[in-house]
């Protein structure tokens, strides 16, 4: 909480580099007890083993690897990522309610094992908008429309939140409930580039819609000092 009692977004350091030494580099670099995306990239060149580190050494870990497959397949995986440590995991929504149940059925049989996990339902990239929708999901397709569908449908299937750009997060809030967790890629500090994605905001914007969590990359990970770079974003989220 800040000085007026509003909760402050917990920053998500993206580590999306494409060896283990670099991450661990930068790791090295933050304080402890800060939290980290493992994305796909550095999950298929280092595998568990980088996980493990993280954890063992008191960082808490996002696992996003968006699970889409065959019901028992997910519920496998999502297991061995509750083995490993793993804080936050992700699922794609837009695999459906059977896969959705089976996947918070083994978070919650984790849990009761004494795992942290919690599950997010992807639910459209932020590098697609309602353009680029459309040869998706059809002519008249619309990103808020679907965005809506997706979280209601992980909610109902027993999903912790969803990923969706700082545009959706209100909405889900207020459609889903203020428990359920919105975590909001896309983050760039004013004057940044937005790169690949289309639907981006600044730290400030993103508290003020709702967010539990910012992933942050380039503007933490490219900084000449990454520790300063983080504390200025902490620091204007907390203002």
């Amino acid at each position: 909480m800040n000085d007026s009692g509003q909760r402050v977004p917990e920053v998500i350091v993206a580590l999306d580099f494409p060896a283990p030494a670099e991450a661990l580099e930068l790791v090295r670099r933050l304080p402890e007890g800060t939290w980290y995306k493992v994305g796909l990239e550095l999950f298929t060149r280092a595998g568990p083993p980088i996980v493990e580190r993280l954890v063992e050494d008191g960082r808490h870990v996002f696992l996003d690897l968006k699970l889409h497959d065959i019901p028992n397949t997910v519920s496998g995986a999502i297991r061995a990522a509750a083995d490993l440590g793993v804080r936050l995991l992700t699922v794609h929504a837009a695999g459906g309610e059977s896969m959705l149940r089976a996947a918070s059925g083994a978070a919650e049989d984790s849990r009761s094992d004494g795992s942290g996990l919690r599950l997010l339902a992807i639910t459209v990239l932020t590098s697609l908008d309602d353009d680029s929708l459309v040869p998706i999901m059809g002519p008249g397709s619309r990103v808020e429309d679907a965005v809506g569908r997706l979280a209601g449908l992980a909610r109902e299937t027993g999903i912790d939140g969803a990923v969706s750009s700082v545009a959706e997060c209100r909405a889900i809030k207020l459609a889903c409930g203020e428990s359920f967790l919105v975590v909001t890629p896309g983050i760039r500090l004013v004057g940044d580039e937005t790169h690949d994605q289309k639907r981006v905001a600044t730290p400030a914007v993103a508290r003020a819609a709702g967010a539990d969590y910012l992933v942050v990359g380039r503007a933490i990970t490219r900084a000449p000092h990454p520790d300063e770079a983080l504390e200025r974003i902490r620091a204007e989220l907390a203002d």
